[in-house]
Order: structure tokens, then C-alpha cells, then sequence
């Protein structure tokens, strides 16, 4: 598996690094719509390498509402923060699509960052980063129609996990039915808006596959010129292609 884009967690890593972290814990198939990670659990405290697939972190609001704060893709830790605080969990994490992950106990992961001080530093600004997105979510996601919440979502798919290509940036491994979960739509309307994205030339879709054809259309669209490199973006920019 691999390459690992360089805004995540194993992208940050030198490559003998990485090679070790590999090795860590179990590694686990989880089928779609699992829960890796309760809210509010205070006894379970792995952390969990995605290996390919897609997570999404969400929250309950106080109105009952669950709210979308992020979304994890290969190469991603999740559950760091309560490995290494030893605090309660402070969002669940759940599986869009199949993914496998590696099932990383908390002393293992403890004891490989005192002995791997390259991967101790991409876990503090990791969390630094989390933090900053959660807040860029919530602002940003929580109120917006569906079509604006799609066009977001792809636009910061394509920024962090996206690879660039001739045609335009490439989001791989994703379904129309993960996205419609990711931004917690029906597929049917989320269908609609890709369509009518393809129909702009905005999008080209292909076997579970999305590519971002006109950046500044999807931008356009989203109502934003972009993710801010301090919520969307470590440590690397934005991936273009050369026509977009």
C-alpha cells in the first residue's frame, strides 16, 4: 500500500519509520458503518493506523444533531489524543466504505514514540492539526445546503488526499454512497449534485473513482477559494495538476 500522501500521519515519517509503524498492532478488515471509536469511552484507548479507506469523525451537538468534524484517509491516525493523554474520547470515528486499519494498543503506540522521536513530533502537530480542522468543520459544514457540503467535502478530499493528474486532481477509492455518508446525505441527492457537477464539466466520475476537472469551479461551487492551509493542510499545499 502506499504512497502516503504527505499531509498524514505515515507521510510525515521517514521511510524506516514508517517501515516499523507498519508492523505495529493488527492489522483489521472493518466492513462499512463500524464504529472504531465511541465518543466518550474511557477504557478503550487504541489508536488505529488507516491503511486504505475512508473514516469519518463526528460528534453529537447539544441539539441532538450529529456533526461531521473531519474525515481520515489512508495513511491517517485516529484516537491518538486519548493514547496520549489518557483522556476519555472525545468523538466517534466511524468507517465509510471497507477499510483496513492496523489496531495499535496504547503502550505499543506510547513506547514507539519515546523510541522514535521523528514519529513523537508528527503526532504533536498531528493533533495540533486535528484540532484546527474540527474547528474549520464545524464552521464551515455546519450550517451549508447539501450541494455546498458536497462541493467542500470534494474540495478538501481533492487538497489533502487528492492526486494530481493531467486532466485535474484524482480522489481514488471513493463511492457515491461513501460521500453521501461522509456529509450525512441521502445518495439519491447527493447523485443529483454530482450530475449536475458533471454536466458543468466541474467533476468526472469512474468507477469509484472522482476527478476534480475545474478546481476553480469546485471552489466556486463550495462558496470558498479554498482551504486555509492551517485547517485543511500539513504540512504540504494544496496538489494541483498543471491545466488546473
Amino acid at each position: 500500500m502506499g504512497p502516503w500522501p504527505p499531509n498524514t500521519f505515515l507521510g510525515a515519517l521517514s521511510p524506516a519509520t514508517r517501515e516499523k509503524m507498519l508492523t505495529l498492532g493488527t492489522p483489521v478488515q472493518v466492513s462499512s458503518g463500524q464504529m472504531l471509536i465511541l465518543e466518550g469511552e474511557r477504557r478503550n484507548r487504541d489508536v488505529f493506523l488507516i491503511t486504505h479507506g475512508y473514516v469519518k469523525v463526528v460528534s453529537n451537538s447539544e441539539d441532538g444533531k450529529v456533526v461531521l468534524l473531519a474525515i481520515r484517509a489512508d495513511g491517517d491516525i485516529v484516537g491518538e489524543l486519548a493514547a496520549l493523554d489518557g483522556g476519555p474520547r472525545l468523538a466517534s470515528v466511524v468507517t465509510v466504505g471497507s477499510c483496513f486499519v492496523r489496531k495499535i494498543g496504547q503502550a505499543e503506540f506510547r513506547d514507539f514514540l519515546r523510541r522514535h522521536p521523528d514519529a513523537a513530533l508528527a503526532a504533536n502537530v498531528i493533533v495540533s492539526a486535528k484540532l484546527r480542522l474540527s474547528t474549520w468543520y464545524r464552521v464551515e459544514f455546519g450550517t451549508s445546503a447539501v450541494p455546498v457540503r458536497v462541493a467542500r467535502t470534494l474540495l478538501y478530499l481533492a487538497t489533502r488526499y487528492g492526486e494530481p493528474t493531467p486532466d485535474g486532481v484524482l480522489i481514488g477509492s471513493l463511492t457515491q454512497p461513501e460521500l453521501a455518508a461522509m456529509i450525512g446525505s441521502r445518495e439519491a441527492t447527493v447523485y443529483k449534485i454530482l450530475k449536475a457537477l458533471r454536466t458543468d464539466n466541474v467533476i468526472e466520475t469512474k468507477y469509484g473513482r472522482i476527478l476534480i476537472r475545474d478546481r476553480a469551479a469546485l471552489c466556486a461551487k463550495a462558496g470558498i477559494s479554498g482551504i486555509p492551509p492551517e485547517y485543511g493542510v500539513w504540512p504540504g499545499q494544496a496538489p494541483q495538476s498543471d491545466e488546473h
